[in-house]
């Protein structure tokens, strides 16, 4: 097992420096020195750069040593820790030779799980919104009447990745759930909710990265030029330094999907 400690960019930032200014500046007014005023939301930032790194069990590279795994899952729990500027510590489970740790604290030994309040929380989608509850800001609630934008083109996805006949509808499932999503993206983008970036966006980023992958890898398909709002979106999301902190090795995402392309 390997353990890897991270702090977020932000995280980093306010314990190198930045907090003595943020919580140690004095001014000037009058003739007497005051302390600076710092907003709630610094005070709260500041706070949680210091506090103890939250422990996220993952799945580990199976291609290269003290690497992240390929669980967009997985992912989309650190996109959330990374975008509210946690500071996170990885253990790196090798899924095929699971620790007996892991079973006693996850019976069905499944990843991401992460130690909150001195309990083991599973699988992704308590694990977010436990996030969201406790760290509340900044905020990525999506709004419910936008929370399931895009939510099918993971299935559609898988359904035309196993697929072996090319005239059994599952591209065009997959083409027509993008194609939504396209619509949706040209009338409230650039992300699902807007200018800002929320939860649902961190949900379907780490399928979108693999899908491409996969895909492109075993199928020769790419998203259609025709789609610009989607891959206008890709690029995007992609580019975040939240991501490429988090993202897998493309070589992990050809190597996981493997089994379900030649099953």
């Amino acid at each position: 097992m390997a353990v890897l400690l991270r702090t977020t960019t932000c995280a980093t930032a306010t314990t190198t420096g930045s907090s003595s200014t943020l919580l140690a500046t004095t001014f000037r007014r009058g003739r007497r020195l005051l302390p600076a005023r710092v907003s709630p939301a610094r005070r709260a930032f500041a706070a949680r750069a210091s506090a103890e790194p939250l422990e996220v069990c993952a799945k580990a590279s199976i291609t290269v040593p003290d690497r992240l795994g390929d669980c967009p899952f997985t992912q989309r729990v650190l996109l959330t820790i990374e975008e509210k500027n946690l500071p996170y510590a990885l253990k790196l489970v090798d899924l095929a030779n699971k620790p007996d740790w892991l079973l006693k604290i996850n019976p069905e030994g499944k990843v991401p799980i992460v130690k909150l309040e001195d309990k083991w929380v599973a699988d992704s989608d308590v694990i977010t919104q436990v996030l969201e509850e406790k760290y509340p800001q900044p905020s990525l609630a999506t709004p419910p009447e936008k929370a399931s934008v895009g939510s099918k083109i993971f299935s559609t996805f898988i359904g035309f990745l196993k697929s072996k006949d090319t005239s059994d509808g599952t591209e065009q499932a997959l083409l027509s759930e993008l194609t939504s999503f396209d619509s949706h993206l040209k009338d409230n983008g650039p992300f699902i909710n807007g200018e800002a970036i929320s939860a649902a966006d961190l949900s379907l980023a780490p399928k979108l990265y693999h899908m491409e992958i996969a895909l492109g890898h075993y199928k020769n398909w790419s998203v259609p030029d025709s789609l610009a709002n989607v891959k206008a979106y890709m690029k995007i999301v992609f580019s975040m330094d939240s991501f490429v902190n988090t993202r897998a090795l493309p070589q992990d995402v050809i190597a996981g999907w493997r089994p379900k392309v030649m099953g």
